[in-house]
């Protein structure tokens, strides 16, 4: 009986993800230029694309790096290898799989299946990960408000976020020496390698408005880029899709700026991203018990 609720519960979180997703690119999509945008993504240069491609990788790579660090501070030792295609194949449930388990949800039990270690730390190295990335992608997002077009139209709120800037890395380490000790001596590196993996985001997203666009406005764009980054960590639709077109939409309105290469840049960087996360489906994963050994397949 609670295995059919269980189930029903998953079946209608996914029904609302994907009701959510649809409403919100249909409302986007209604409301700007389709010929416009599909020419836009159709003659996109190929080259830039591919440099996307390898940034948004790169990120990737260093946010299982990252992942990996948090791992070993609990007493999970990884092989490199390993935890790479674990990381892969979490963003490949996060993006294809809706509703489930999730990608982070099934790294944490694995782990703790084969680990034996208690499931409330492998969760709190999934969290106190995914919190950094908040982290860093705040403060960057602020510090390319700050030379934006929205610092000069909403210049009362340059203060606030001045200090929102300068306080958000102390607070984070207050929090991380109250409640998350076990991290506390990867700190300066990871903050490190937080930022380097939002920075690579946004080289990636510069790299697409390149591919579609002269790039004008370009700090709007990856100012806006980062805002959307923000929506999308709340998991209402199916791997962000729909959530960061409604954020470019109506922030380049508000700017009156070309809300279609906004769009096309979003759509574009989701791609870019699904394709990325097929790597995680295609290999063979064999999951360890401990670096170096690979026992069973799943």
């Amino acid at each position: 009986m609670a295995n059919r609720k269980q189930q029903l519960s998953k079946l209608l979180k996914t029904l609302a993800q994907l009701v959510i997703t649809v409403l919100a690119l249909y409302l986007v999509l209604t409301k700007i230029d389709l010929t416009k945008l599909f020419g836009i993504i159709r003659n996109a240069n190929p080259w830039y694309l591919l440099l996307s491609f390898l940034f948004f990788n790169i990120s990737k790579i260093v946010n299982a790096l990252r992942l990996n660090r948090f791992f070993r501070d609990i007493g999970i030792e990884l092989s490199t290898m390993y935890n790479m295609k674990l990381y892969y194949l979490g963003m490949f449930y996060n993006l294809f799989l809706p509703g489930g388990v999730g990608g982070d949800g099934y790294k944490i039990y694995i782990l703790q299946k084969n680990h034996g270690i208690r499931m409330i730390n492998v969760f709190n190295a999934v969290f106190w990960d995914r919190l950094c990335g908040i982290i860093a992608l705040a403060v960057l997002s602020l510090a390319l408000l700050l030379p934006s077009t929205f610092a000069q139209k909403l210049p009362e709120f340059i203060p606030h976020a001045w200090a929102i800037m300068v306080s958000l890395y102390p607070l984070s380490f207050l929090l991380n020496k109250l409640f998350y000790k076990q991290f506390l001596r990867s700190f300066a590196i990871t903050a490190w390698e937080s930022m380097l993996i939002q920075v690579t985001q946004v080289i990636s997203a510069f790299f697409i408005l390149k591919a579609i666009s002269p790039a004008y406005h370009a700090i709007d764009y990856l100012a806006i880029f980062l805002i959307s980054s923000i929506a999308t960590v709340l998991p209402i639709t199916v791997g962000g899709a729909g959530a960061r077109e409604v954020t470019f939409y109506f922030l380049l309105e508000y700017l009156s700026l070309d809300t279609s290469t906004g769009v096309a840049l979003s759509l574009i960087f989701f791609g870019i991203s699904a394709i990325s996360a097929l790597a995680g489906i295609l290999g063979r994963t064999r999951h360890e018990t401990s670096a170096g050994s690979l026992p069973q397949s799943p």
